[in-house]
């Protein structure tokens, strides 16, 4: 299994880049789109090249989720506890886009360890925004804090048109994934790789993983859900989440990876199909050469007959033959 990593792995690079060579004020404008229709583009000047505008675009929330201003509940404050002064949130954000930040590479710490730390942090910048009200919830099992929506289902986004769903409780945070996938093919996959997950979870070796469960049908916490948020046709996940999954540095390793639960499960689908395919174009070449080796080869069989030729005899000439053998 592999796992998504948070950081993006492009804007990181530019940073670094950027961070290596002030001296050289290189003009920056670039674009590009990763995995759940995260869009960014990130600019930079060669009159100040300690500042570069960092923007993001998140994907088109369902009408069951809240959102503040084109952003996720919470992200605001997390953006600003996350970035310190390095980074400054500008309203409103550039054309087409929920987000925009000015970071100042000057304000970066001395210190190289806590500089590629902070670097780290800022290609985060998806995980920080989208994970800000996820993060929220589950920081309350930490804290042993009551939440005031105790048992109703929030819903968050996490790709075009699609969300997820908490129902939280006083000791621990029920996460549900409605599973949704456009290829008929797919949803097979996904569906027989789903009910092997919720079987591998119950071996000695993860009595620690948070439970997992898989239904056909929405579970009973999302009754009060709207009806059109529970259309999945590859069944639902529930996770449930207690204070022990959240404790220290695990708080952001269980936010990142319930954030990417669907990109997870559509890159491990996506890779048993290739694996399959190449299976049986294998199989298939392997049968086109067995048939090949069946085949007579005409050169060979020519060379191996004997070289014999036949003249059809007239019946004129059939007669004299005989004729010439009864006198001796």
């Amino acid at each position: 299994m592999i796992l998504l990593q948070s950081p993006s792995r492009y804007l990181l690079q530019i940073l670094y880049n950027r961070v290596q060579n002030l001296e050289k004020g290189v003009e920056l404008d670039c674009q590009w789109v990763e995995f759940d229709d995260i869009r960014y583009h990130i600019q930079g000047s060669v009159k100040n090249p300690n500042v570069l505008l960092l923007s993001v675009s998140l994907p088109i929330p369902p009408p069951e989720t809240v959102f503040f201003g084109g952003l996720p509940l919470g992200a605001l404050e997390a953006i600003k506890a996350a970035y310190g002064v390095v980074a400054q949130i500008l309203d409103p954000p550039r054309d087409g886009f929920n987000l925009t930040l000015k970071l100042n590479l000057s304000k970066l710490p001395p210190d190289e360890e806590q500089k590629h730390a902070l670097l780290t942090k800022i290609a985060s910048v998806r995980e920080v925004v989208m994970g800000a009200p996820l993060r929220a919830v589950l920081k309350q099992l930490v804290t042993r804090t009551v939440p005031s929506d105790l048992g109703k289902p929030v819903a968050l986004v996490h790709r075009l048109n699609e969300s997820f769903f908490l129902v939280p409780q006083a000791d621990k945070v029920t996460v549900i994934f409605p599973m949704r996938f456009n290829d008929s093919i797919d949803t097979v996959l996904a569906t027989s790789f789903l009910q092997e997950f919720v079987e591998a979870r119950r071996t000695a070796g993860l009595n620690n993983a948070p439970p997992c469960l898989w239904s056909p049908s929405p579970p009973q916490e999302l009754t009060e859900a709207f009806t059109e948020a529970l259309s999945a046709n590859a069944g639902f996940v529930s996770f449930v989440i207690f204070s022990r999954h959240v404790e220290g540095r695990k708080l952001d390793r269980t936010v990142w990876n319930l954030s990417t639960f669907h990109a997870y499960v559509n890159y491990h689908v996506k890779c048993s199909e290739c694996f399959m395919h190449t299976r049986m174009r294998r199989q298939v070449e392997s049968l086109i050469q067995a048939l090949d080796r069946a085949k007579p080869d005409p050169e060979k069989a020519k060379k191996n007959s004997p070289n014999r030729s036949f003249k059809r005899m007239s019946l004129k000439d059939g007669n004299n033959s005989l004729g010439s053998r009864s006198w001796k």
